[in-house]
């Protein structure tokens, strides 16, 4: 893989984990993780079962400098824990927004560390962007409650489609102006 082709990602710290670029060795437990029909029903994009190759396209697509997604591992080996707590990304959208995603792997739910990775996206804005926007499925409440918690207003219901459930699924909207 040429270099030129490598985004330069900011790395964020928090005092539990580091936010920073995936990369190919993560593959393994992203598999692990996004296998868990437990994530895979809160994530539209993430199919269950996982197909053969999916993991190790979404690492390539991860790293590459072309594309509208930043996406950042929450890695907690600097603070004695795993290599690998979950998955948080930013989609850059038009006028300076962009979209958040984020999920924890269950092993390391109900530890705040949802929060603690959207509040250190927030606070450090790599993207330079005047506002945030994300959704979440309404029978995933606890997600809500980390928007709410780190600043992030109600705007409106929606529906999305998520791949695992092969459904469309009502969603609540938030913002945050940055």
């Amino acid at each position: 893989m040429s270099l030129d082709n490598v985004k330069d990602q900011q790395v964020i710290e928090t005092s539990r984990f580091v936010l920073r670029p995936l990369r190919d060795s993560d593959s393994g437990l992203i598999a692990q993780f996004m296998g868990d029909e437990r994530v895979a029903r809160m994530i539209p994009s993430i199919p269950h079962p996982m197909p053969p190759g999916a993991v190790e396209a979404y690492v390539s697509r991860a790293t590459e400098a072309a594309g509208d997604e930043v996406i950042w591992a929450v890695d907690g080996v600097q603070a004695g824990g795993a290599e690998l707590k979950g998955i948080v990304s930013l989609k850059q959208m038009d006028r300076d927004q962009s979209e958040v995603s984020l999920w924890i792997a269950p092993l390391f739910w109900n530890a705040g560390l949802a929060s603690e990775a959207l509040k250190a996206l927030v606070g450090a804005n790599p993207l330079g962007n005047v506002a945030m926007f994300a959704s979440v499925f309404q029978d995933n409440p606890a997600s809500a409650r980390v928007l709410t918690h780190c600043g992030f207003d109600y705007l409106g219901d929606a529906e999305s489609f998520c791949v695992s459930r092969n459904a469309n699924v009502p969603t609540w909207t938030y913002s945050r102006k940055l």
